[in-house]
């Protein structure tokens, strides 16, 4: 064993072992299976950086306990590799998007060996390979066969830049989430996925996922598909029926006005039905509403009269339709009721229109607090004998001020007057079903999935378009439908293939007659939804994946990856999944059993305002703290400037990235892995500092040093202990064996390796029994192996660790657990006065109430909390926690 730690010249060594022993190939079929998956990257260049690590380090720890546990791990690693940021690289760099993409993935790969991560390598695809794509074909296929691929005209978000559509879950505050553009709309028809098919089983097997997921990515995904119980009610305009949503049907007696949203689905009929002038107008104004933002319209007050009027379903009043660019069309039915005197939204418009206000909700005369509400919003007291209604004596007339939005009792609502509510929701829902005008309904805010795109770079649409026959789709056997290799890929507003003769020209596979082939790409997004169920059988060229195989290694075991995808990837891969369920491909309807998010790793840097620059380290001096921020000086020309210490997410396109090559081949792999896995709780952002990377550094040649230190001394590893001697030493193993694996098995790397310094310090030559400290050793080691795999093999094989086990890794030998017969005799519990922690106390094990509170009373720190007060009631937890409540 040589004195000095060399970390690259090990991990080579053991890569190249764990390679030739295939030591992460897949076993077939396993006997107890676990599947862990980190989300697979896209490759956006060819250098990875410590912000990348994170992930990929997170699912290495949990593949390596999981084999030390004696599971048969799948742990996979492929490349989600079609998509704009690939063509966007290619346009801006000059290079053909497949060159950018392969070169990128070919260094992507290389790090990732180079860090020795535990990927079964056999199993590795790229989504933009012909033998990948073809079966994304075949799936768009059994959604269309299903009923669940449709074609359809509308209005759709188009991004300017990208110069392609969106869905609705890559537009983010307005903007696409690629570019950041400004999002506008454009008519075109699309190929949609029915996902809204497909809602209340999303929602509803929500619950199957609590506890297993994230809350908050759960909250995401229930606010997303945005389930509403409410009343559809329908207003006649002629023959035309104006269906709006609402969940506040109590106010329908109080509506002076329709609004219909420029994109909604109803606008086209409503333009056939005006005078040219009135058309003319309104179109203009649809183009200008529709090139802002939805933000921008929600808090918009403009609309266009239409002329026409539609039928109110009780009163048969006439009620005047607007267009009006505050209503969405892709919510509800695109058309809203305005009840100005119970809406805000709709109070703001009937005022820029002078518009009627009528108040049909007011507060029960006993709730003192919604009257009061009410007589704000709404009323102004008066002597007159022309009077709206009394209330403690006093009379008012309602001269609206604001929307009163509150429920209450029905007034001037014809046979519902004097209803709450509540009992006026239900009793209308009930009429206008009887009516056939409406009836209760369920709305989602979830829209069905856009996944045309008009950009090159994808996987091609597997249908013809042919006069004769319509929509044909590409029968199976000529799948894959080849991207063709085009020099002209940039994107024109329409596809590019388009402009591909040889491409778009072709003959319908039922008819023979000529026909074009459809010229969009998919949504990556539909390459993503499936790719964990290739991964279980990924050189199958006769279907998807066998489902014998998909049912042994499905669900995913451990899902791990960033929150970002909460209404994005994860909601369209649970819609796959129960499309196959439902096809009978699969036996289970969740992808992912459990999932992990991780946090983001953070870069500080320095930044001078007034230059609008970075400052380096070294130019900056007399740093100093102003309310929480960091800042200091450097000098210019001009004087000295002060700069501020900014941090954001370790990106390289800002320019503050910590490369990991670099990084590897100086300092080692393991370093690496350490520094990510000791610097937070793995689900919390972090700050990259030099600390962090200088705390792995010393914590690894620590290792390096004691155990060199051992075998020095002519330590050799023991299988058991001698439990007659080295009760210190036996216990912090113990304590030690016992904390990490409950660590490993809640993400708590950070606090595993603290527990591992705290052993490292007592392994000491003349500190304990040569035997003892064989078998301390050797545990260690195990203990150490899923965090820093390379340090661990070296140790195992150096101290003959391979001997003693007869196993030719570490990772073969299952994680220590504790010596039975050896107990602790004291316990370290918390102390809580008042509910506030103040420490924590040893104690016997097993102590009661009362000989807790006799410590506590002699402890020379804590004492000081009960002296000259009453105790007053006690919450004593055996073994972990005493509150004391004092008075």
């Amino acid at each position: 064993m040589e004195r000095e730690y060399n970390p690259r010249k090990i991990e080579e060594k053991w890569q190249r072992f764990w390679e030739e022993i295939r030591l992460y190939r897949t076993p077939e079929p396993p006997k107890r299976k676990y599947y862990v998956l980190e989300m697979f990257p896209y490759p956006s260049g060819k250098d990875l950086h410590m912000g990348h690590l994170k992930n990929y380090t997170i699912g290495d720890a949990v593949a390596r306990t999981k084999m030390m546990e004696g599971y048969d791990v799948l742990h996979p690693m492929g490349w989600d590799s079609f998509g704009l940021p690939a063509e966007n690289a290619a346009i801006k760099y000059g290079v053909h998007p497949k060159e950018w993409t392969y070169r990128n993935i070919e260094g992507f790969r290389s790090q990732l060996k180079m860090m020795g991560i535990s990927y079964d390598w056999d199993r590795e695809f790229a989504t933009s390979d012909p033998e990948y794509y073809r079966w994304t074909q075949r799936l768009f296929l059994l959604l269309y066969e299903r009923g669940l691929a449709y074609r359809k005209g509308g209005w759709v978000n188009w991004c300017p830049t990208c110069k392609t559509v969106l869905a609705n879950e890559q537009v983010v505050e307005g903007k696409c989430e690629r570019c950041k553009t400004p999002v506008v709309k454009k008519r075109l028809t699309q190929w949609y996925f029915k996902i809204t098919a497909y809602a209340d089983r999303l929602l509803e097997d929500l619950k199957k996922l609590e506890g297993h997921w994230p809350e908050s990515v759960i909250k995401q995904q229930r606010n997303w598909i945005g389930r509403s119980e409410g009343t559809e009610i329908v207003f006649m305009e002629g023959d035309l029926p104006i269906k709006v949503f609402t969940t506040r049907a109590d106010t329908l007696f109080g509506v002076t006005f329709l609004s219909i949203a420029p994109d909604g689905p109803i606008v086209e009929e409503i333009l056939k039905r005006v005078s040219p002038e009135v058309r003319e107008k309104i179109e203009e104004y649809i183009q200008k509403a529709l090139l802002t933002s939805p933000e921008e319209r929600t808090r918009s007050k403009t609309g266009v009269f239409t002329g026409l009027y539609a039928t109110h379903p009780f009163t048969k009043e006439s009620v005047p339709v607007f267009v009006a660019d505050y209503v969405l069309g892709e919510y509800g039915t695109g058309a809203v009721m305005g009840v100005p005197a119970h809406d805000q939204r709709d109070y703001e418009f009937a005022r820029q229109f002078n518009l009627p206000v009528k108040v049909v909700i007011f507060p029960p005369d006993t709730d003192r607090e919604a009257m009061e509400e009410f007589l704000n919003a709404t009323c102004e007291e008066t002597d007159s004998e022309d009077f709206t209604f009394e209330y403690m004596g006093k009379r008012y007339n309602c001269r609206m001020r604001r929307a009163y939005e509150g429920k209450g009792i029905l007034k001037a609502s014809g046979e519902f007057t004097g209803l709450t509510s509540d009992e006026a929701i239900k009793r209308i829902g009930e009429r206008l079903k009887e009516m056939g005008l409406g009836g209760p309904a369920v709305s989602y805010r979830l829209r069905d999935w856009l996944v045309s795109r008009q950009r090159y770079w994808g996987a091609p649409i597997p249908v013809v378009h042919c006069e004769r026959c319509g929509v044909v789709p590409v029968p199976e056997e000529q799948l894959p439908v080849l991207l063709p290799d085009v020099k002209d890929f940039k994107p024109q507003g329409r596809s590019p293939l388009e402009n591909v003769p040889e491409f778009i020209n072709t003959t319908c596979p039922k008819c023979g007659g000529p026909a074009k082939r459809d010229p969009d790409t998919m949504d990556t997004f539909v390459d993503s939804s499936w790719y964990f169920l290739r991964f279980t059988d990924p050189h199958n060229d006769r279907e998807m994946f066998s489902p014998e195989r998909a049912n042994t290694w499905m669900p995913v075991d451990q899902y791990i990856g960033g929150a970002e995808h909460a209404t994005k990837h994860l909601i369209y891969a649970r819609f796959i999944t129960k499309v196959l369920y439902d096809a009978g491909l699969l036996k289970y309807d969740e992808p992912f059993s459990n999932l992990f998010t991780q946090g983001l790793v953070l870069m500080g840097f320095w930044w001078c305002k007034t230059c609008n620059r970075r400052v380096e380290e070294e130019e900056v001096y007399d740093v100093y703290e102003e309310g929480g921020d960091k800042k200091g000086y450097h000098d210019t020309p001009d004087g000295p400037h002060e700069v501020v210490w900014l941090v954001e997410m370790m990106s390289k396109s800002r320019g503050n990235v910590v490369p990991l090559g670099p990084f590897v081949r100086e300092y080692g792999a393991d370093a690496a892995r350490v520094a990510i896995l000791f610097a937070a709780p793995p689900e919390q952002d972090f700050e990259w500092t030099d600390a962090i990377k200088r705390s792995a550094i010393n914590f690894l040649n620590r290792v390096w040093r004691t155990f060199y230190a051992l075998k020095e001394a002519g330590i050799t590893p023991r299988m058991e202990p001698d439990t007659s001697k080295d009760k210190d030493l036996l216990l912090l193993a113990n304590r030690t064996v016992v904390g990490v694996r409950e660590d490993l098995g809640r993400f708590k790397f950070n606090t595993a390796l603290s527990k591992l310094m705290v052993m490292l310090s007592d392994l000491k030559p003349d500190r304990y029994s040569p035997h003892n400290l064989g078998w301390a050793a050797q545990v260690f080691v195990r203990l150490l192996a899923p965090f820093s795999p390379h340090l661990a093999e070296e140790l195992y094989h150096e101290f003959g660790m391979d001997s003693l086990f007869g196993k030719e890794s570490v990772f073969m030998v299952p994680l220590p657990e504790a010596v039975s017969g050896v107990e602790e005799e004291e316990v370290s519990i918390g102390v809580q006065f008042n509910g506030k922690t103040r420490g924590s106390i040893n104690v016997p094990k097993g102590a009661d109430e009362g000989t807790v509170l006799k410590l506590l009373r002699e402890h020379p720190k804590l004492k000081r909390y009960l002296e000259g007060k009453e105790v007053r009631r006690v919450i004593y937890v055996p073994g972990r926690l005493i509150n004391v409540i004092v008075g």
